[in-house]
């Protein structure tokens, strides 16, 4: 092949693709990439009590995937009891928004999520405070993460953004504590 042939080659493959990208529609091409499209959200996280992770779509549009659902309820069980709990689906678009907020594709830590009342009363009473007696980490509307890449007084700022439920800011612990209880938010 001459090196007249081989411009001209690449040239109409170059109008080849242009012409195959102005016929498939955006939205098309998306699906062809990602079949579950751009009104997916999903969810990344690691549990540093089981080691698991787990990397899913946990919604289409506001539609909620209940096989999603039903695996991050396992994921965020009680590490202390194996307990499961029923999670409030509100936690994960919350946490979906602050990740997109800040830009930022790294998976949350977890350092709690579901906790069954006994091991909230075992915490509470052995850990001389810091557990609230009628936790919402019991009822499933609360989880302890953090960011790695991001400053806690960063995450917590987003959090606070939100305009959704509690945020406990624990920069001793390393965590921010993120409900879906009332707004309000605590910690120095």
């Amino acid at each position: 092949m001459t090196n007249r042939m081989k411009i001209h080659r690449r040239s109409l493959l170059r109008f080849g693709g242009a012409v195959v990208a102005s016929v498939v529609s955006a939205p098309a091409l998306a699906k062809l990439v990602n079949p579950i499209g751009r009104m997916g959200k999903d969810i990344h996280m690691s549990h540093l009590h089981t080691a698991e992770h787990i990397d899913l779509v946990f919604a289409v549009q506001d539609q909620y995937l209940n096989p999603a659902l039903d695996k991050l309820n396992y994921f965020l069980r009680d590490h202390y009891s194996g307990d499961v709990g029923i999670m409030d689906p509100l936690l994960y678009d919350l946490m979906y928004q602050i990740r997109r907020d800040l830009g930022v594709r790294r998976p949350f830590q977890v350092i709690s999520g579901y906790r069954s009342p006994e091991t909230n009363e075992h915490l509470r009473t052995s850990r001389g405070g810091g557990v609230a007696k009628r936790s919402l980490h019991m009822d499933g509307k609360a989880i302890d993460v953090r960011l790695p890449g991001v400053p806690l007084k960063e995450l917590r700022d987003a959090a606070i953004a939100q305009k959704v439920g509690g945020v406990g800011y624990y920069p001793k612990d390393g965590f921010v504590h993120i409900d879906t209880g009332n707004v309000r938010a605590w910690g120095s």
